[in-house]
C-alpha cells in the first residue's frame, strides 16, 4: 500500500454492499439512494498521536482489524482506483470480534 496514514489516522476500506437492494414493499432502490456500509477492514494505521509530553499514544486498532464508524466519518480517498475512508481512531465506534474472541475471558 503506497499511503501510511499519519499521527492518530487509520486507512479503511469499506465493505462491499450489497449488488440490488429491494424494500419491503418490494420497490427496489437504486445506488444513489442507497446508504453506504458503516463497516470496513482496517488496511493501514498511524504511528499514534502524542501526548503533552511527547510520548506516542499506542493505536487500539490495528491492521486487518474489521471496524464501525459514523455514517460520515472518515474522507473519502481514491488510491489506484480503489476506494479507502481515511479517519481518525476517534471515528471508530468500535472492532467487531468473532464469537471465539469475544467471548473467552483473558487470564
Amino acid at each position: 500500500m503506497p499511503v501510511r496514514p499519519l499521527h492518530d489516522r487509520v486507512l479503511v476500506k469499506r465493505a462491499a454492499e450489497e449488488a440490488e437492494q429491494m424494500s419491503i414493499a418490494g420497490i427496489i432502490i437504486p445506488d444513489t439512494a442507497k446508504e453506504k456500509p458503516q463497516r470496513g477492514k482496517v488496511i493501514a494505521v498511524g504511528d499514534g498521536k502524542k501526548d503533552d509530553n511527547g510520548k506516542r499514544i499506542a493505536m487500539d486498532v490495528k491492521t486487518d482489524d474489521e471496524v464501525l464508524f459514523g455514517k460520515y466519518s472518515g474522507t473519502e480517498v481514491k488510491i489506484d482506483n480503489e476506494e479507502y475512508l481515511i479517519m481518525h481512531e476517534t471515528d471508530i465506534l468500535g472492532v467487531i470480534t468473532s464469537a471465539d474472541e469475544g467471548g473467552k475471558k483473558k487470564k
